[in-house]
C-alpha cells in the first residue's frame, strides 16, 4: 500500500481527492488536515508515504510543511498541489524538496497518475 495524506483548506478539493484515490488500488489514505499545524504535526504521527500539500491555507503555508516534513527522517513523497502555480512558487517548493507541483486547475489528474506510478513500482519491487 502507498500510504497518502492530504492537507488542504479545501473541503472540494480534500473530498475530490479521497474520491479519485479511493478508486486506486494499493492506496491507502491515512488522514487530513485544513491547516499547516496539524497537517505537520499528524504528518509526523502517521508517516504517510506520500504528502499532497496545498500552498495557502490557514496558520500557515504548505510551504511550510513542506519545510518541515522534509526535515523527518525517511520524509514522504511531497506534492504540491496549489491554485497558485505561478513560477517563484514552482521554484521555492521544488528548492525545499517538493518532488512534484502541479497546478489544481489543468494538472490535477497528474497526481493520480503518479500515486498510480507508485502502486505499480511497489508491486514490481515485492515480487522480485
Amino acid at each position: 500500500m502507498v500510504r497518502v495524506y492530504l492537507v488542504d483548506d479545501s473541503s472540494v478539493v480534500t473530498e475530490r481527492l479521497i474520491t479519485l484515490l479511493n478508486d486506486i488500488d494499493g492506496v491507502d489514505i491515512v488522514g487530513s488536515a485544513d491547516n499547516a499545524d496539524a497537517g505537520i504535526a499528524n504528518i509526523a504521527e502517521h508517516r504517510p508515504d506520500v504528502a499532497i500539500l496545498d500552498i495557502r491555507m490557514p496558520s500557515g503555508s504548505g510551504i511550510l510543511v513542506l519545510n518541515e516534513v522534509k526535515k523527518l527522517d525517511d520524509p514522504p513523497t511531497v506534492i504540491m498541489l496549489t491554485n497558485y502555480p505561478y513560477p517563484h512558487y514552482r521554484s521555492r517548493c521544488m528548492d525545499s524538496g517538493a518532488d512534484y507541483f502541479f497546478d489544481k486547475s489543468n494538472e490535477f489528474e497528474q497526481v493520480i497518475e503518479v500515486l498510480e506510478q507508485m502502486v505499480a513500482a511497489r508491486r514490481r519491487s515485492s515480487s522480485d
